[in-house]
């Protein structure tokens, strides 16, 4: 990537792991909440990283940046999570410039999805570069990449069909309830956790179990009566949460806690109890399964099951990979002209000394000479110059290099080639 001046460093690489290689245990030792993403952020940027983003979702966590070596961003990754290096060289994967830009380009549209066409990732990729720009670490090919995945994901939704019909993790839960609960519609079902997977799944419960007997509970209070409130459910306590599991059928855990929520002596039941598990890490611990009337699902166990829906979208994956390498050719075209851009600046920097030593020499040679209409003209026509170069270095047909090396002679450029 060094002749495309958008970094310090030479290459753009992709580290992570994800659901293929690495089960659940495993991937709870390298997931990351919101600080730890943050603080990630600022200490790559301290280590003088200069474009990164980062992903942590329920199914990967990944570092998309810049650096000599890859093992920069393995370290950083390491560092803020539970994890080590030698178990993440066990699952992992790296990948260099062009294979992590089309590696990025498969998770945004859900196509590397562990349930193929689920679009909820393309909001953490939105996300992950809202909080590096924030942070000051989302260079402008970080940006122009993220926008290109973000264009690629919403043509991809709405000219295929790959994510249609209901299959996402919240859904297949409930299926797997109605499955194995008879009279679900009469059991007590307690959601403890009301993020983005709990509010999912609160909404499928509603709608596929005509259920009116499900109680929220989630730490902070007033997150769980807002979305009680727009279904008219029961709200608990945290503090009550023992009680209400004493009482429920199925319990539906979907907290973002890095240990165990639910442990073994909150567990008091002579009635069959049904837990899934929607956390990463796991939230439920695994002595839990010891209890006797206890059953444990877990997320990556409802991700794997497949129906004829999953058998429909596989029929667009060839539309949806052409759609991508339309904007991909795109974003690899812009990405060419930032070789020439700093001679374009240079350029324009001599046209604008050329026209302030003629100005200044008019001015005290003509009387009333207007300085400022000339001065609005001669950027006009500076402008029209350097873009009458700009698209002739953007032709196809021409020699690109020896254009550059013309340009540089003829006009006597110093190049800056710093990023």
């Amino acid at each position: 990537m060094k002749d495309y001046h958008i970094s310090r460093h030479n290459s753009f690489y992709t580290v992570g792991l994800n659901y293929k290689k690495a089960d659940a245990d495993v991937r709870g030792k390298f997931s990351l909440n919101e600080p730890a993403m943050k603080q990630l952020l600022l200490q790559a940027k301290a280590e003088g990283v200069d474009g990164l983003l980062v992903t942590s979702t329920c199914n990967r966590t990944e570092l998309h940046g810049f650096a000599q070596h890859p093992f920069q961003l393995i370290k950083l990754l390491c560092d803020a999570t539970l994890g080590s290096v030698e178990e993440f060289q066990e699952v992992a994967y790296v990948h260099k410039n062009n294979d992590a830009i089309g590696h990025l380009f498969r998770v945004g549209t859900g196509l590397d999805s562990q349930i193929l066409g689920d679009f909820e990732i393309i909001s953490q990729v939105r996300s992950s570069f809202t909080r590096s720009k924030k942070l000051g670490i989302a260079n402008p090919f970080i940006e122009r990449l993220c926008n290109a995945v973000i264009q690629a994901s919403k043509r991809i939704k709405n000219e295929t069909e790959i994510s249609s019909g209901a299959t996402s993790v919240a859904f297949a839960s409930v299926q797997y309830i109605i499955k194995k609960v008879p009279d679900i519609s009469e059991k007590n079902i307690l959601l403890f956790g009301t993020g983005k997977i709990g509010r999912n799944t609160c909404e499928n419960l509603i709608k596929h179990t005509k259920n009116n007997h499900i109680t929220l509970i989630n730490r902070t209070k007033n997150k769980a009566e807002k979305i009680a409130g727009k279904f008219n459910l029961i709200v608990k306590d945290y503090g009550d949460l023992q009680t209400e599991i004493r009482k429920t059928d199925v319990l539906v855990v979907a907290t973002g806690a890095q240990s165990p929520t639910i442990s073994k002596d909150l567990i008091y039941t002579k009635n069959p109890l049904l837990i899934l598990d929607l956390s990463i890490p796991r939230n439920v611990a695994e002595d839990v399964a010891e209890l006797e009337n206890v059953s444990i699902i877990h997320l990556d166990a409802l991700s794997q099951i497949t129906d004829s829906t999953l058998a429909h979208r596989k029929k667009f994956i060839p539309q949806a990979e052409a759609i991508i390498e339309e904007v991909k050719h795109d974003f690899n075209q812009w990405l060419e002209t930032r070789k020439f851009a700093p001679v374009i600046k240079a350029l324009k920097n001599k046209l604008r000394s050329i026209k302030d030593e003629e100005l200044d020499y008019q001015s005290k040679k003509i009387t009333d000479f207007n300085t400022g209409h000339a001065d609005a003209i001669s950027d006009r026509i500076i402008q029209k110059i350097t873009k009458q170069f700009a698209n002739h270095l953007k032709d196809e047909s021409i020699d690109a290099d020896s254009s550059l090396e013309l340009i540089q002679k003829v006009f006597q450029l110093e190049i800056d080639t710093e990023k």
